[in-house]
């Protein structure tokens, strides 16, 4: 059985700054009707940044959504139809000062896909150079440098929880290993 659901209607219910969400009615592979809830996102980046010292930039900062301070790789939003390499470039240098001359496609994550539209494209960066930061109005965040053996170890504690951080520590540790 070809696994396939053909969108019948979608209805619009929220329109916000940061997400949408809207209600859609879907054709089964067999045939049936079911309603599906999306939550629209323009997706995001993330990047796990390596200084000349071998130690990986992090930032913490306060996540509401979790109601908890959040440790993790550098990361943004997509801005409507921007490129992931050139997003990630410029999160990378307002959240951390950094550039880079060496970026690595890392592959992309789909954090939640059974109501969540978002896809965060991951990164590797090394031959950093620092320019200076400059972040988003209200964006308040600490600047600090982990090795991966650290943040591995972080995960493992159950202590850092973010998903695109983890995946990234993973594919990276795996990476550097080869």
């Amino acid at each position: 059985m070809k696994l396939y659901e053909k969108t019948l209607t979608q209805k619009r219910v929220f329109t916000g700054h940061l997400i949408n969400v809207r209600q859609d009615v879907v054709e089964l592979p067999d045939g049936r009707e079911a309603g599906r809830e999306v939550i629209e996102h323009p997706g995001g980046v993330c990047v796990a940044a390596q200084l000349d010292s071998g130690e990986f930039i992090v930032v913490d900062q306060y996540r509401y959504g979790v109601k908890a301070q959040s440790t993790e790789f550098p990361a943004g939003k997509l801005e409507l139809n921007e490129d992931p390499e050139q997003a990630i470039l410029r999160e990378l240098e307002e959240e951390t000062g950094y550039i880079t001359h060496h970026l690595v496609p890392m592959g992309y994550l789909d954090p939640s896909p059974a109501y969540l539209s978002e896809r965060i494209y991951l990164y590797y960066a090394d031959h950093l150079e620092y320019k200076g930061q400059h972040l988003d109005e209200g964006e308040l965040l600490n600047v600090r440098h982990e090795s991966l053996t650290a943040l591995h170890q972080q995960i493992l504690e159950n202590t850092l929880h973010d998903a695109k951080t983890i995946a990234l520590v993973l594919k990276v540790k795996a990476l550097l290993s080869q």
